[in-house]
């Protein structure tokens, strides 16, 4: 799991390790305790964005951000369209 320095807890870090979630967030510029990071896995919260940047494009199409399907099924043929929309723009 990826989040943001928001969530550089130890608490949290050690509460999701029970569960077995390898949890990865940025440490805050005012942290007291130790560095329990050393900066290599934090190279998939820099590859974040894409992800981010997606869901933002998705929402500029009003079905899909409105929901108005009511079968799972349906949506997700939507939210597929919308990718393939995306990527087509990006390339042609």
């Amino acid at each position: 799991m990826i989040g943001d320095k928001a969530y550089d807890s130890d608490p949290l870090d050690a509460e999701l390790a029970e569960v077995g979630i390898e949890f990865h967030a940025p440490h805050k510029a005012n942290r007291k305790r130790a560095i329990t990071q050393d900066g290599r896995k934090l190279r998939r919260y820099q590859r974040r964005w894409k992800v981010e940047r997606l869901f933002a494009w998705l929402q500029n199409y009003r079905r899909i951000l409105v929901r108005y399907e009511y079968h799972d099924d349906n949506y997700l043929g939507f939210v597929h369209l919308g990718c393939m929309m995306i990527l087509l723009r990006a390339y042609f």
